[in-house]
């Protein structure tokens, strides 16, 4: 092939006047090619470096393609939003029920009547999109109970209480948690460790029922049961990945001395026709536990482990903080606040904003190395409703 771009240096030199009636000559064969093969060759080109570059990236935006299916920013038709389901309430609010004590063994507050939330649990609630009323568990029951009517789902969490009033205002809640459920309304708990020894205890009807495991202080997998059907579980939208991860990497958080096994929950009438097992798990001493539970019925889910750790505790290191940890904990919050726009419940604005956790402050506790990083600490006297 003769080159493109060749000098036609055999032309004789042209007259410095030619006549008016000269016909110009017509092209040579190196000159059509050049007309032909320069265009094809910049298409080629363009084409080529389009591929590279989705190769690169994977994915290009419309503007970025260059192949004419970008609309022109004239007469491009006005971005329309995604029209929200109005079934769904989007202004969520999580009560979550206050636990004895000051979350530090009295250094903070040695009142007998204070009582605390660890910051991480409102901290998983709203990096979900929803806000938190605290349930004060011993301030005056109408008032506790009101505050109920303002929320749409409930968190029991961690702890140590197991009987007195606490036991007792926890069961009032549950029941009143159910209610609301037959009733119709959409209404989840999420009941955290010493939350699923509870729910444990009061299903049962039998305050004895709690065996004790060797799992304090431990990063762990969850093993999933056989045969598990995830739809409608708090695993539900997990990618398959992290589904995968969680039974072979020690994605969450064990922390306790009590619990059920698989054996005495399926023995346990009240609790088999209440509570399917998702997850198991195995202590230090090869007893196996029940790790995770979802209720057959209602959006009751409960955890012997502590989603809400990974992402905003750093007390032990034992904490795992992975990113595939805090992808547990994304998703796992997110089961529950979907869950709650669901709920029917409108409280009027003003008496959320009057008694959301935003009116108190956290007291900062970390500096002990140990514990939590960060609780709320309140007092009968700071009741507000």
């Amino acid at each position: 092939m003769p080159s493109l771009f060749r000098s036609n240096s055999s032309s004789p030199p042209p007259s410095s006047a030619p006549p008016n009636d000269t016909v110009p000559c017509p092209p040579s064969s190196d000159e059509m090619w050049n007309y032909l093969l320069v265009p094809i060759l910049l298409y080629l080109s363009k084409e080529l470096s389009l591929a590279k570059a989705q190769t690169s990236t994977g994915l290009l935006l419309p503007s970025q393609r260059g192949d004419g299916s970008s609309t022109d920013s004239s007469t491009a038709s006005s971005p329309s939003c995604t029209v929200l389901d109005p079934n769904l309430y989007y202004r969520p609010v999580i009560g979550i029920l206050t636990h004895p004590g000051d979350g530090a063994s009295g250094r903070l507050n040695n009142d007998t009547n204070a009582s605390y939330i660890a910051a991480s649990y409102v901290k998983f609630v709203e990096a979900a999109g929803a806000r938190v009323i605290p349930l004060i568990y011993n301030e005056p029951e109408e008032i506790l109970f009101e505050k109920l009517e303002l929320v749409n789902g409930v968190i029991f969490t961690g702890g140590w209480a197991k009987s007195g009033l606490y036991f007792e205002v926890a069961q009032k809640i549950f029941k009143k948690v159910i209610e609301k459920n037959d009733r119709g309304g959409h209404f989840p708990l999420y009941a955290i460790c010493l939350g699923f020894e509870l729910l444990t205890m009061i299903i049962s009807e039998d305050k004895n029922i709690l065996e004790t495991f060797a799992a304090s202080n431990q990063a762990s997998t969850l093993q999933f049961v056989n045969n598990i059907n995830i739809e409608g579980t708090v695993f539900q939208r997990f990618p398959p990945a992290l589904l995968q991860k969680l039974e072979t990497d020690c994605l969450v958080m064990q922390n306790h001395k009590y619990g059920i096994s698989p054996e005495k929950l399926e023995n346990t009438p009240n609790l088999s026709r209440f509570f399917r097992i998702l997850t198991t798990n195995t202590d230090e001493n090869n007893q196996v536990y029940i790790s995770t539970a979802q209720a057959h019925s209602y959006p009751v889910t409960a955890f012997q482990w502590h989603p809400e750790k990974n992402a905003f505790e750093w007390g032990s290191s034992m904490i795992p903080h992975s990113e595939y940890a805090i992808e547990v904990t994304q998703h796992v919050a997110n089961f529950l606040i979907r869950e709650a726009r669901k709920s029917l419940n409108r409280p009027p604005v003003w008496k959320v904003l009057e008694n959301l956790i935003y009116n108190y402050s956290p007291t900062y506790c970390g500096k002990a190395g140990r514990g939590f990083d960060e609780v709320y600490i309140f007092t009968q006297r700071q009741a507000r409703i």
